[in-house]
């Protein structure tokens, strides 16, 4: 624990993420402003957290001012998974634009230091591999996942120009494909896709030829990456890749969950969407050097502690899951 309590601001704070760096923060001794405006996050993420004299939330949607005194701001909020973004592409762009502006500005008020969670999506379909911080990316600006996309560079490039214009302190994070509990069932992502069939033994559905590859980070893994990149001094700024360099195709993702699982779940194939990357992984170099910073976690042990929470979510939900975690 730290000697020093200091002020933290996490929006998107009830998020997948967010709850989980918010509980982190009180582990280390802080007070915890957790903001969200509930369109992805949801209120069990942090309903343990209530109770403690030093978390308070809030609902707000920072498209619009926030006017609070604190110490650091870990900018979580906006939607992640392609179908919560897709579903008001409009106003994802503005969450991620609007809302880096508004939280900048509280930066630069109260002298606050600012950490944005940008995305491995800024990436694009890349034609590096792996992906480091000086690739520029490939991005389809026109797409389906623009919004989302774009949003996030241009959020990294207001970021930098409040350095540049203002000597806001900033850290960006890029982070990549993070799983763990509290995830949303609902989310469209692989892990959580997969999961979620095999617990209810339905076919699982899997895009493409399955042979593209992603390289999944648990999420203790992750928050530990954003507490050190915060702890920096303000030389160090990022970009800053966070993610799990030791990739695994899809295929076999969906054959390791059915295993685990004990599923009798069919796997079947479907066309792969627009703009889906084939690869995804990141170079963890910078993040290596800096921070002394890489994941520990086991695809194999994470995986099951988020089956064992999407079990007890099926239950709690009085949906019997037809197969149980080992």
């Amino acid at each position: 624990m730290t000697l020093t309590r200091k002020r933290v601001l996490v929006t998107g704070g009830a998020g997948f993420l967010g709850s989980h760096l918010c509980e982190r923060l009180l582990r280390d001794g802080h007070d915890v402003l957790c903001v969200d405006n509930y369109f992805t996050g949801r209120k069990d993420n942090i309903a343990h957290l209530i109770g403690d004299p030093h978390f308070e939330a809030m609902r707000h949607d920072i498209t619009f001012p926030l006017y609070v005194e604190v110490d650091e701001i870990y900018n979580l909020a906006c939607p992640a998974s392609p179908v919560h973004y897709q579903y008001d592409p409009v106003q994802t762009t503005k969450t991620s634009v609007i809302g880096a502006i508004n939280l900048l500005g509280l930066a630069k008020r109260v002298g606050a230091k600012i950490m944005q969670a940008s995305t491995s999506e800024v990436y694009g379909d890349p034609t590096l591999h792996p992906q480091s911080e000086d690739y520029r990316g490939n991005v389809n600006p026109l797409g389906p996942r623009a919004c989302y996309d774009e949003g996030k560079r241009c959020a990294e490039t207001l970021f930098f120009d409040y350095l540049r214009q203002h000597r806001t302190r900033i850290k960006v994070a890029r982070i990549f494909n993070t799983y763990g509990p509290r995830m949303h069932p609902d989310d469209g992502r692989v892990v959580s896709n997969f999961i979620m069939q095999a617990l209810r033994g339905e076919d699982i559905t899997l895009y493409g030829d399955g042979r593209q590859t992603r390289a999944f980070c648990y999420v203790d893994d992750l928050i530990e990456g954003f507490i050190r990149l915060m702890a920096t001094d303000d030389g160090v700024t990022g970009p800053m890749n966070l993610g799990n360099p030791h990739e695994i195709a899809i295929a076999e993702l969906a054959n390791r969950i059915i295993r685990l699982t004990n599923s009798r779940s069919r796997i079947i194939r479907r066309d792969l969407p627009q703009d889906d990357p084939l690869q995804r992984c990141p170079d963890i170099g910078l993040a290596q050097r800096l921070l002394s910073w890489e994941p520990h976690v086991e695809l194999d042990d994470g995986l099951i502690r988020t089956i064992d929470y999407f079990d007890r979510m099926l239950v709690e939900g009085g949906e019997k899951a037809e197969s149980a975690a080992n």
